[in-house]
């Protein structure tokens, strides 16, 4: 049923509330600029627990599992800039183009989200400004300041995947997503399956379109950058071993990477 009678908050974010963007080596000098869309799984303290239990706002439902741990390893491993958010997916979903349903769900997988159930179009608004709109203005004026600098930049989207969904097993380790980028997803997708250890997916388990992402067509796809979308299996990264592990991989082959860009005149 719609909560029609739970009133919208004229503003969503207040003092006690931390700032939707985290950072991290904003100096750095790679040509990488690393973003990662579920990194956190805060709730404004103005939206309560959104009727849902503790128990559900730690699963992959609110935020991409390990995936933070990852992503500032990474950052610091690469010497690249990161720009994370820092809120749950449940709150605003900061990967959706705002004007679809599945921005502010109603119902994740199977577990209703009550306080989402029936918004009305001013509370969305608040939503997207407070939270969706500081962290993507944030990477387009990196990315403006990048530009003028006339510095590379190759832009990777980090996520995390469920090992089961559906009641389905997936047996991937890593996948690639991507759209229309040629470069980056092949040289991505030949290192990673140059790793014998691997079972790597190709648009799997989800591919980017422009209908269910935001930050690769927008940030990537439409300012003409090198992109790619990187899921990692969460329980593969669900402590800091396997988080540092990841990252060191990674590192790794982006710098082989980093190393053909140059090659091809590409950064």
């Amino acid at each position: 049923m719609a909560s029609d009678a739970i009133s919208a908050p004229a503003q969503l974010l207040g003092t006690d509330d931390v700032d939707p963007v985290h950072e991290a080596n904003s100096a750095g000098r790679s040509p990488f600029l690393l973003t990662s869309d579920h990194y956190g799984r805060l709730l404004p303290r103005a939206l309560g627990d959104l009727g849902v239990a503790n128990s559900e706002l730690t699963r992959h439902i609110a935020w991409d599992i390990g995936i933070a741990g990852v992503s500032d390893r990474l950052a610091e491993m690469l010497d690249a800039h990161l720009i994370a958010q820092r809120y749950s997916r449940l709150v605003i979903d900061c990967n959706r183009p705002p004007s679809v349903a599945s921005s502010i769900p109603a119902i994740s997988e199977a577990t209703a989200i009550p306080r989402n159930d029936g918004i009305s179009a001013e509370e969305r608004e608040t939503r997207r400004r407070e939270i969706f709109d500081p962290y993507h203005g944030r990477i387009n004026a990196v990315i403006d300041g990048r530009m003028h600098a006339k510095r590379p930049t190759v832009l990777v989207s980090l996520h995390s995947f469920t090992p089961v969904y559906a009641g389905v097993t997936r047996p991937l380790h890593i996948g690639t997503l991507y759209h229309r980028d040629t470069v980056l997803p092949r040289l991505l997708l030949k290192h990673l399956r140059s790793e014998s250890d691997l079972v790597v997916g190709d648009n799997q388990p989800y591919a980017v379109s422009d209908i269910t992402d935001y930050t690769i067509p927008v940030h990537g796809e439409a300012r003409g950058l090198i992109n790619t979308g990187i899921e990692i299996r969460q329980d593969l990264i669900a402590d800091q071993s396997g988080q540092q592990q990841w990252a060191e991989r990674l590192a790794r082959i982006f710098g082989k990477i980093e190393a053909e860009l140059k090659v091809e005149a590409l950064v």
